[in-house]
C-alpha cells in the first residue's frame, strides 16, 4: 500500500532521524529482518519503521533501499578521472550516468586551477564483471564521450565504507574511533551460478510497493529458490565477505521533502604519504567519524602521486575543511609525513549501483554492437 499522505517524510522529523541514524549504514551484512533490526535499535515498532521508510522513499528523501555488496570483491573496479573539453563535460556526464550500467558514482569535481589534476573534471567509479577488461571498458567510454585522457585508480585496500549522513551531523573535527580502522582487502571472489542467481535478486533496489516486513520471499521466488535456500546462500555470501550492508540511501545533494538538503558539500581528500606507510595512513584517516569512504589508491603523476583518498560530506564548507585540518594534524601526530595534499570538491553528481553480473555485461555488449569476446580480460 502507498504511504499515507500525512506520514512525515522529512529528515528533520524526529522519528525519521532516529530511523535513518540506523538504516543509513548501521545494518552490516545480510539481514533476514532488516526493518525489525532497525526497529530494535531505534526503539520503534517495526510497522512504524516500514511506514516511514516507504514514505521517505516515495517522497524522494530516500533515493533507494537495497542490500549493498562489497563490489570490490565481486568485480574489477576503479575510480576513474576523465580529462574532457569543458564544452563536452555535461554530455559526458549524462552518458556515464544514463548509458553505462557499469559506471556508479558520476561527479563533476573542481579544485584550484593550479592544482595537479585540476583539468580532470569528471570522476566516476567503474566496475567491470568478472572475466572482462576494465581497461578495454574505459577505452570504450573514452571514445564514446570524446575524453582526451583518463586515469584508472583501482583500490588496493579499503579502510572505511559507509555513508551515514544523519548520524554524522554535528561531529566535532577530529572525532574518531578509539583504534585505527580495519584494513579490507579487494580480492575478487568466484561465485557459482546459484550464487549469482541469489545475488542478482538480493541486490536489486526495492520499489516502495515491494517494502514489507516479510521482505525476502518475493526475491527468493525471483531467484527460483525456496526461502530457506535463499537465506543459506545469502549468509554464505556474507561469510565470503561479498555482502555489504542493508541500507536506505538518502538523496544527499538534491532537495528532499520540505526542501531540505541532507548535505551540501562533497569533498574528495587526497594525501601523498611515503611508500610503505599507506596502510598506516589509511587506517588513521579511516578512523575519523566524518569519513564515509577511505582507500589506498595510486593517483600517479597526474595527481602528484597521491596514494590515500577519502570522502567527507557536510552542510558547511568551512566545517568540512576543519575536519580535513584535524585529520592532517592527527597524521602528523602519528608520525606519518604528508608530502602533498589537496581537496577536490563535488558539484553535479548522480549515484547508481554499478552492474556487476557477467550476463548483464554480455547483454550490454550486444546492445552496443560489441562482440563480448573482444572485451575479455
Amino acid at each position: 500500500m502507498p504511504a499515507r499522505a500525512d506520514v512525515p517524510a522529512a529528515v528533520s522529523d524526529a522519528v525519521n532521524a532516529a530511523i535513518l541514524s540506523v538504516s543509513e549504514d548501521r545494518l552490516s551484512g545480510f539481514q533476514r529482518d532488516p526493518f525489525g533490526a532497525v526497529a530494535t535499535r531505534a526503539n520503534l515498532p517495526a510497522e512504524t519503521v516500514l511506514e516511514r521508510v516507504r514514505a521517505m522513499l516515495e517522497a524522494g528523501t530516500i533515493r533507494r533501499v537495497r542490500q549493498t555488496l562489497m563490489a570490490t570483491n565481486l568485480a574489477h573496479g576503479a575510480l576513474a578521472a576523465w580529462e574532457i573539453d569543458p564544452q563536452r563535460l555535461d554530455a559526458a556526464f549524462d552518458y556515464m550516468f544514463r548509458s553505462d550500467p557499469f559506471s556508479g558514482h558520476v561527479v563533476i569535481r573542481t579544485a584550484d586551477a593550479a592544482t595537479p589534476g585540476s583539468s580532470y573534471r569528471l570522476w566516476t567509479t567503474i566496475k567491470v564483471p568478472q572475466g572482462f577488461s576494465l581497461q578495454k571498458h574505459a577505452e570504450h567510454l573514452q571514445r564514446a564521450v570524446g575524453a582526451q585522457r583518463f586515469r584508472l585508480m583501482p583500490a588496493k585496500r579499503l579502510f572505511t565504507l559507509g555513508v551515514g549522513h544523519v548520524r554524522r551531523r554535528g561531529l566535532e573535527p577530529g572525532s574518531r574511533t578509539e583504534t585505527p580502522a580495519d584494513v579490507l582487502d579487494t580480492n575478487v571472489v568466484a561465485l557459482s551460478e546459484l550464487d549469482w542467481r541469489v545475488l542478482t535478486a538480493l541486490k536489486r533496489e526495492f520499489a516502495p510497493q515491494e517494502l514489507a516486513l516479510d521482505l525476502w520471499q518475493a526475491r527468493a521466488d525471483e531467484a527460483g529458490v525456496e526461502l530457506a535456500t535463499f537465506y543459506e546462500v545469502a549468509e554464505s555470501l556474507q561469510a565470503r565477505k561479498v555482502i555489504g550492508r542493508f541500507s536506505t540511501f538518502l538523496e544527499h545533494v538534491k532537495k528532499t521533502a520540505n526542501d531540505e538538503r541532507v548535505t551540501r558539500y562533497n569533498a574528495l581528500f587526497h594525501w601523498a604519504v611515503p611508500p610503505g606507510l599507506e596502510l598506516d595512513a589509511g587506517r588513521e584517516v579511516g578512523r575519523h567519524h566524518i569519513i564515509t569512504h577511505a582507500y589506498w589508491r595510486e593517483g600517479g603523476p597526474e595527481f602528484r602521486n597521491v596514494n590515500i583518498m577519502a570522502v567527507a560530506h557536510g552542510l558547511d564548507k568551512n566545517v568540512v575543511l576543519a575536519h580535513k585540518a584535524a585529520i592532517d594534524e592527527h597524521l602528523s601526530e602519528a608520525k606519518i609525513p604528508i608530502g602533498y595534499t589537496n581537496v577536490f570538491w563535488g558539484g553535479r553528481s548522480e549515484i547508481k549501483p554499478s552492474e556487476i553480473a557477467p550476463q548483464a555485461y554480455r547483454e550490454w555488449c550486444e546492445r552496443e554492437g560489441i562482440d563480448p569476446e573482444t572485451m575479455r580480460a
